[in-house]
């Protein structure tokens, strides 16, 4: 096992494009590192340069204390496990899992030890015999799984390994790689456009766009805290809710939601709230309402999933769509999680309200988080 360190790591491609821009981090022996964002952001070529695949224009790699840079892929004890599978489909599954190790002249006792361990851990006893094409897409992703478990490296590269199975599979999986990592504690770094395998998998996250690192730091911490406005709208399920306002002499207004903010910068502005942070009124003191026109309802049995709108301008990041398209242009989307007992009806207006830890703000021309004020008081206004 050994932590892994990029510093000012860029990768920019023979046309121009800059892939990666002066990564820097350093993932912790034992760790597991999720690094998410949208297609195109960066991610997977950050992996494949750990893995040798693909070399820095500028900066340095380390493995341990040994800069990698121009080490091949063979020589720097890694296991890797690709979004396709990546098996060879004239070899059984037992061939598959022992292959690897073949490669390494481990010994032939050690070798069928390995794969009789990793064939227990994932269920594969029953279909060693099987080659690939007789496998499900589960089974396989199983296999290519076992295969980078039985090298015992120092570090695990897993690029995107569940997108290709269906949703059952992957929670399925997602409970699997935990357990895995809880047993095993090597090193993993595991790149992800669902931010929920990213939450739900990594120690740490590293949030990623157009080729930058926007943030570090745990799940919770993440969610809790989001650096700005794009990483707020990526982590999250539904996004939060991002909303255009001015703020001027202790008033933040941002169309129907109109909040007293003591203290908040005077200007422009972005004002976000959570769907799982809204509820429906109950007029209890230090509650701020606001009136929601119900769009769309989705029942989802445990809970219902409101799509409203109120008068505003809804704050699209490029990782959070403008919502419901039909709607007029000065009505903006609100997003609300709401209890399953409480079904409201489209066309119905709704008031939804939040409390004073729900909200968050961002500049609106850097799009960085702004610290609240600590004696932050919301006062409803006058016919509001």
């Amino acid at each position: 096992m050994a932590e892994v360190s990029f510093h000012e790591v860029t990768k920019v491609f023979p046309n121009g494009t800059t892939a990666v821009d002066t990564l820097t981090c350093t993932i912790s022996d034992g760790e597991f590192m999720v690094l998410v964002g949208p297609s195109g952001c960066g991610k997977t070529t950050a992996l494949r340069m750990v893995a040798g695949l693909d070399e820095p224009t500028s900066g340095a790699i380390a493995i341990g204390a040994e800069v990698v840079n121009g080490v091949s892929p063979r020589d720097r004890d890694i296991a890797m496990v690709f979004q396709n599978y990546a098996l060879y489909p004239h070899k059984t599954v037992l061939q598959n899992l022992a292959f690897g190790l073949q490669q390494h002249k481990v010994p032939a006792a050690e070798i069928s030890e390995r794969v009789r361990e990793v064939s227990s851990l994932l269920t594969l006893n029953e279909l060693l015999d099987r080659k690939p094409a007789q496998l499900s897409g589960g089974q396989r992703q199983r296999v290519a799984m076992g295969r980078a478990l039985a090298r015992k490296p120092r570090v695990y590269l897993l690029d995107e390994p569940l997108s290709n199975l269906d949703a059952q599979l992957r929670t399925q999986l997602r409970a699997d790689l935990k357990q895995l990592h809880q047993r095993f504690a090597t090193t993993t770094i595991y790149v992800t456009h669902d931010q929920v395998e990213a939450m739900t998998l990594g120690d740490r996250i590293g949030v990623m766009s157009a080729g930058k690192l926007l943030q570090l730091g745990s799940p919770q911490e993440i969610y809790r805290r989001p650096a700005n406005v794009f990483v707020a709208g990526f982590i999250g399920s539904p996004p939060m809710n991002l909303l255009s306002a001015t703020a001027a002499d202790g008033r933040l207004d941002a169309g129907d939601l109109v909040l007293e903010v003591s203290g908040a910068p005077a200007g422009d502005l972005v004002v976000g709230v959570r769907p799982e942070a809204l509820r429906l009124a109950t007029g209890a003191t230090g509650e701020q309402a606001m009136p929601v026109r119900v769009e769309v309802v989705e029942l989802l049995g445990h809970e219902t999933i409101v799509y409203g709108s109120i008068r505003g301008q809804r704050v699209a990041t490029g990782s959070t769509s403008a919502g419901i398209p039909s709607l007029a242009s000065e009505r903006a989307v609100v997003i609300a999680r709401l209890d399953a007992r409480r079904q409201p009806s489209v066309g119905e207006t709704i008031t939804l309200a939040m409390s004073l830890d729900d909200v968050h703000l961002f500049d609106a021309e850097s799009g960085d988080a702004i610290a609240m004020p600590e004696s932050l008081a919301y006062q409803p206004l006058a016919g509001t």
